[in-house]
């Protein structure tokens, strides 16, 4: 007996049987039971997601020697012809090789006449939108006004490309891509039924390499299996769709966190000996840095989606959120260059390399990268009084120009108190002599200092700030605060109900009164005033900031 691959085998056969397309199956469901049947259905959506699948389904239900209803019996004459392709009054055309005019008037002649078995001619154009434009025009006039004995069924996977005038006359049912935990959930399915043995990271490989399409992934899993001997793995998946394993990748984000160059370019090296697809392994990079923040913030959506929590948890806990921001970024930006670069390995290479030079600082006060590092001569910049304008503001007279302002310099960080007087600093102070930055420092501006005594320092948070805590931030400005201190210090959070008088707190209200303010003195200013009145000016909602 000859091989049936498994995208015909496992082709569903009712409506029970569709994945991933409830909303349609519902909604075909009650028109078939209601006896509420259109003249002409529309299946939209990309390939092998089951649109001519659906389409046989409704021809059979349509045509079930039992009766019209949304379960068709499958064992009657009508059922299995459908089912085997040679059901008489089941019309099939692909519409991409029968685009001429003659073709659909041809294929029209025969409207008119009773079926010849079943209950319905069904009319199934696959592809429809490849029909031409006279060859549309021929169709339309049958196609609002059919005999009650045909209906049409069609497919396309660009809707766009239809005219309106079609689209009016047809009920249209948009298919989705299929969610990968769905395919993969159905090829396990598969799997256990053909008694194949397999691995689970190889069956959401493949569920990721079939972009939604269910029809592909079956596909896949076929040569899957002839590629496994038998066997399905997640290492051989790898080498067959010539993609690089998330294991590969999580050991060079690992390298990169612990700041090891020659591990990362080790690592580079044997990648590049499987010549991949550089644009697909900047992908990889992206789609692992998403997986590891939605593992640090919302570790539910991961299970759901069929992700390894505890494999993505182990590494996510070993990085900080804003270095796994900041990987993200420069990812993003090295793959939209990467077309731009003759050689794409650099492009990759040179991403990982942004990734180390640029790394935040650690929040301990000694490892402040290159970028960010304030120069050992520059000086506090003077700062002129509050004063606003407009950030378009109308040109003023030339007598009233305003003087050039003096450019800003890095400002040299204070030098720390005396140890004397460390214990007595306000927060605020302490908070200048810490080094922080990034998270860590926008966590501890919203604290308050409550207690330090007997090396433990007692922080006040309030609740609706929690968000921002984490063992990372906490971690960092545990360290900070020891070396502020110059002894071991154990920090404990206090969380609130109140809004507690924090920098962040005090920063705010100080900037709602600048802006305030300078909004005042746009509007007292007399060359304002004279612009309102000459010109009937007026000052753009929002566009006064501070200076």
């Amino acid at each position: 007996m000859s091989y049936q691959v498994l995208a015909r085998k496992w082709r569903p056969s009712r409506f029970s049987e569709i994945v991933g397309q409830d909303h349609v199956v519902r909604a075909m469901r009650n028109a078939l039971d209601q006896q509420r049947l259109h003249h002409a259905y529309l299946f939209t959506g990309t390939r092998g997601v089951g649109k001519t699948t659906l389409a046989r389904i409704l021809a059979k239900c349509l045509n079930c020697e039992q009766g019209v209803s949304s379960e068709p019996c499958g064992e009657c004459s009508a059922c299995r012809e459908i089912a085997e392709g040679r059901f008489v009054d089941l019309i099939e055309v692909d519409a991409a090789s029968r685009t001429r005019v003659d073709d659909t008037r041809e294929l029209l002649e025969n409207v008119q006449y009773a079926p010849t078995q079943g209950r319905y001619k069904v009319y199934l154009v696959d592809e429809v939108h490849m029909l031409s434009t006279h060859s549309f025009n021929a169709l339309l006039k049958t196609l609002e006004e059919p005999p009650p004995h045909v209906k049409f069924l069609l497919a396309t996977t660009d809707p766009q490309k239809l005219p309106v005038t079609v689209l009016s006359r047809c009920l249209q049912f948009n298919l989705k891509r299929v969610p990968e935990d769905r395919i993969a959930a159905h090829l396990e399915q598969v799997l256990t039924s053909e008694q194949v043995e397999f691995e689970a990271g190889a069956i959401r490989h493949l569920a990721h390499a079939a972009d939604g399409s269910l029809r592909d992934a079956l596909s896949l899993l076929d040569q899957a299996i002839a590629f496994g001997d038998g066997v399905v793995r997640d290492d051989e998946i790898g080498q067959m769709l010539g993609s690089v394993s998330r294991q590969h990748l999580q050991l060079m984000l690992k390298a990169v966190a612990d700041g090891d160059a020659l591990e990362v370019m080790r690592l580079v090296d044997a990648l590049a000996e499987m010549a991949p697809d550089y644009d697909q392994v900047l992908a990889g990079i992206i789609t692992l840095l998403h997986d590891l923040a939605l593992a640090q913030h919302v570790p539910g959506s991961l299970e759901l989606r069929g992700v390894d929590v505890d494999e993505i948890s182990a590494i996510a806990r070993e990085m900080a959120p804003e270095d796994i921001q900041l990987y993200y970024e420069i990812a993003v930006r090295a793959r939209r260059d990467l077309p731009l670069i003759p050689d794409q390995r650099n492009g990759l290479e040179m991403a990982l390399l942004r990734m180390l030079a640029f790394r935040p600082d650690t929040g301990g006060g000694g490892g402040t990268s290159a970028a960010t590092k304030p120069s050992p001569a520059a000086t506090p910049a003077p700062q002129p009084p509050p004063k606003a304008t407009p950030t378009s503001r109308p040109a003023a007279r030339p007598e009233r120009s305003a003087a050039p302002q003096p450019p800003a310099t890095a400002a040299e960080p204070a030098a720390a108190p005396p140890p004397a007087d460390r214990a007595s600093a306000s927060w605020e102070e302490i908070l200048q002599h810490l080094g922080l930055t990034g998270m860590t420092r926008m966590f501890a501006s919203h604290c308050t200092l409550q207690d330090v005594s007997s090396g433990v320092v007692l922080l006040a948070l309030s609740r609706r700030h929690d968000s921002l805590k984490n063992d990372s931030v906490v971690g960092k400005l545990e360290k900070a605060l020891g070396e502020y201190f110059n002894e071991p210090v154990k920090l404990k959070i206090l969380l609130t109900d109140e809004d507690p008088d924090s920098p962040a707190a005090r920063q705010k209200r100080e900037q709602e009164q600048r802006q305030l303010e300078a909004e005042a003195a746009i509007a007292s200013d007399p060359v304002v005033e004279q612009l309102k009145e000459d010109f009937g000016a007026e000052v753009v909602p929002g566009s006064i900031k501070p200076v």
